[in-house]
């Protein structure tokens, strides 16, 4: 976006276009910046999604909570889907444009790694390919914190531990998400300044067979328990 075409923006303007049709999901609604408050950003797929709205009802007054524009997808298009959210809400010229700090990032990946896809974009572990392996996603996390220290270097960092892939789910193996989460600890181990969040353990009695997605109560349970792991890593003062 150009300096003189953000001059004709708001930025909730901004965010409409960004988001497209999914801002009419609570989710993805316009966030308007408290300056008294800190700010937190979302990053992830529909499991974040979906608990998205409880975790901003239950940090009402405590924080700013703000999310990707869209689902996050793979750990491989992180870096651009994140630099086009900061390119537009940040754009010169753009009326109440973003010129806030993240305190804290909280980032749900890995579902999309791990799922095998066919020619046609369709999953299918028998004719499919894996989006990611192991290898594969350990280096996206090192990228993926190496344009964070950059972009937001005094933002807390937390990364998620990815949820169960229950029996017969399509396109995914069960428990294939064990060993990406293992990588994550090991990535981490390079990184002890960035916390985690066991959101897989949270997230078992809520499990689905056939189905990667939470009911509302388990998508209930995930909000509650993110916002308390994000609570705990906000700043004290501003």
């Amino acid at each position: 976006m150009s300096a003189a075409s953000a001059a004709e923006k708001s930025a909730e303007a901004a965010w409409t276009e960004l988001a497209g049709d999914l801002v009419e999901r609570p989710a993805f609604a316009y966030v308007a910046n408290d300056a008294a408050l800190p700010n937190v950003l979302i990053y992830g797929d529909s499991i974040s999604i979906g608990y998205t709205p409880g975790v901003r009802a239950a940090l009402a007054e405590k924080a700013n909570v703000y999310r990707i524009h869209l689902n996050g997808g793979p750990s491989g298009t992180f870096i651009e889907k994140f630099d086009t959210l900061e390119s537009t809400m940040r754009a010169p010229g753009l009326i109440d444009r973003w010129d806030f700090e993240w305190d804290v990032i909280h980032i749900n990946v890995g579902l999309h790694d791990l799922k095998y896809v066919n020619e046609k974009g369709n999953r299918n572990v028998e004719n499919g390919k894996l989006v990611a392996d192991v290898a594969q996603y350990s280096a996206n996390l090192r990228e993926i914190i190496a344009r964070l220290k950059t972009a937001a270097p005094q933002a807390k960092l937390i990364l998620a531990m990815t949820t169960k892939v229950p029996p017969e789910s399509k396109g995914r193996y069960e428990n294939a998400e064990l060993a990406y989460n293992a990588a994550v600890l090991r990535v981490l181990k390079d990184f002890p300044e960035i916390a985690t969040n066991d959101l897989r353990t949270v997230s078992l009695p809520y499990e689905q067979p056939g189905n990667v997605h939470f009911k509302p109560e388990g998508i209930a349970a995930q909000a509650e328990h993110v916002a308390a792991v994000i609570a705990g890593h906000l700043p004290t003062k501003r």
